[in-house]
């Protein structure tokens, strides 16, 4: 009795690791404020090259109306990572910085990580985590605040709570906040900052140009170098696939690579300044393009590229000040051919690229005009997997799975939410080619500031309380036709409020 046990379990760890050989490794590649415009294969007057993301899409599907959750960062890293759109929890439209928290992430919530640590996976997030973080000072007690002040007030000996490790990573390594925009420079490793800040930073030795203003007063940590941070990125992101295929090929891996680039300030590394011919900001996506193909590189001589799914996105639309100095100095427009930019509610703002390769399922050089967002990544992964969300998780995250393996026979989504940067304040929907944005303006960014006032449109319709467009016949959203077709407004308006009310909007069984 006792061999046959031993025979069954045998069985059972031998059919496990069979199993596990057959899923898919997982590479999430997501860039920080990478407009539309700012690659290459989206935009054929783009100024600089990025031929790293163009194989990928040549070899992969590329999504021509995909969408970020929110205009903004933290929102839309929560619905990336919980298939869930931000405006649905409680300070959902925050943006945090320095010691700011704690996670939007709430304890005991299924997260695309934790997903897939059930499915057998590895998890490993490098980079930008974004999604709010417990810091504590010397007394215990929970700093939730930002700036300067705050920042002077952790006990760097303490754990960092609410971070990755706590929501499905098994290993992180990155920073809370923005890498060289926040009042922490400083990396952290699991769940500690190992190496703490000692001192302000030296604004004086860095990089002086129109893309670096964004750099806070903070305080810094010795081994953080601000031009480097994201070839750091990269190495350690190298470091972990070399490790776990060495230590357990049988088993899976998926692997979040959250970049700094192409986030102001535009500090690339010095071997790629003054290299593409388009400024600082041009030579910061030159590097985001170089980290793509050096992971693209690893995957190859680890012998699994083409037993990885990759996936590379945006959190949202180009920066204004980007927008600005990039079409006036370089005649090259990261939102091109969309009006807005990051924060606002028109398209600059939300649509971004998303490039799915996956050799043998996905046909390479595909596109796709399928509306999709990046809640999306959870149900569609889940999918791949053969997990099954629970009723309590992913609400709206529709399974695009059909569509990278060119089986869909019609739309996936009924509609598509997204908000601006006032959070529930600022929503809108997408049915079809009919957008409603249920607020006045773009929802983020002032339009009479001296920086924006030339790329204001004249509205005539001053009185109406949304904006309604046809996207098909008029993309740029030039003419709001709230008044002209009250009846789509109404409707759209109607389901807007029913979603909220329901606290879903994905169908909680999919094909």
């Amino acid at each position: 009795m006792k061999s046959l046990g031993f025979l069954l379990v045998l069985i059972s760890l031998v059919c496990g690791h069979a199993l596990a050989a057959t899923k898919p490794h997982v590479l999430l590649i997501l860039a920080d404020d990478l407009g539309y415009g700012d690659v290459r294969c989206y935009n054929e007057k783009a100024k600089v090259p990025t031929p790293n993301i163009d194989r990928l899409a040549r070899e992969g599907m590329r999504f021509t109306d995909a969408h970020s959750p929110a205009t903004v960062c933290t929102p839309s890293r929560y619905s990336l990572m919980t298939g869930q759109m931000a405006f649905r929890v409680p300070n959902g439209g925050t943006v945090f910085q320095g010691a700011g928290g704690p996670s939007l992430i709430a304890p005991g919530r299924l997260t695309l990580p934790g997903l897939l640590k059930q499915q057998g996976y590895a998890t490993s997030a490098v980079g930008k985590w974004h999604v709010g973080l417990t810091f504590r000072d010397k007394a215990g007690e929970a700093i939730h605040k930002g700036g300067l002040e705050d920042a002077g007030r952790i006990d760097f000996t303490r754990r960092v709570e609410g971070g990755p490790l706590d929501h499905g990573f098994e290993r992180f390594f990155g920073t809370a906040c923005c890498p060289t925009t926040d009042w922490i420079y400083a990396f952290i490793d699991g769940d500690r900052i190992p190496v703490p800040p000692t001192a302000p930073i030296d604004k004086s030795k860095l990089p002086k140009h129109p893309y670096a203003n964004d750099c806070r007063a903070g305080v810094i940590a010795p081994n953080f170098p601000m031009e480097e941070v994201d070839l750091i990125f990269l190495k350690k992101s190298r470091e972990f696939m070399e490790e776990h295929m060495r230590t357990a090929p049988e088993k899976p891996f998926f692997l979040y690579h959250a970049t700094q680039a192409v986030h102001l300030p535009s500090f690339a590394a010095p071997e790629f300044q003054n290299k593409k011919q388009a400024g600082p900001h041009g030579d910061f996506i030159g590097e985001l393009d170089h980290i793509v193909g050096e992971l693209m590189k690893e995957l190859e001589k680890l012998g699994i590229a083409d037993k990885t799914i990759v996936l590379l996105s945006s959190d949202n639309g180009p920066e204004t000040t980007s927008v600005v100095h990039m079409r006036s100095d370089h005649d090259h427009d990261g939102a091109r051919p969309w009006r807005g930019m990051k924060r606002d509610d028109w398209e600059g703002g939300h649509r971004v690229p998303l490039i799915v390769r996956w050799p043998g399922h996905v046909e390479g050089g595909s596109s796709s005009d399928q509306l999709a967002s990046l809640t999306d990544v959870m149900a569609t992964l889940a999918a791949v997997t053969g997990a099954e969300l629970p009723r309590d998780a992913a609400e709206d995250s529709f399974n695009l799975l059909p569509v990278l393996e060119g089986k869909a026979k019609g739309p996936i989504r009924p509609y598509l939410l997204t908000q601006a940067f006032g959070g529930q304040r600022t929503l809108s929907i997408r049915r079809g080619m009919w957008k409603y944005i249920d607020h006045r303006g773009s929802g983020g960014n002032n339009y009479g500031s001296a920086e924006l006032k030339r790329f204001a449109l004249p509205e005539a319709e001053l009185e109406a309380p949304g904006q309604l467009y046809d996207l098909a016949s008029d993309p740029g959203e030039t003419t709001n036709l709230y008044f002209k077709r009250p009846e789509i407004a109404a409707e759209l308006k109607a389901l807007l409020d029913k979603s909220k009310s329901e606290g879903r909007s994905a169908q909680l069984k999919q094909p």
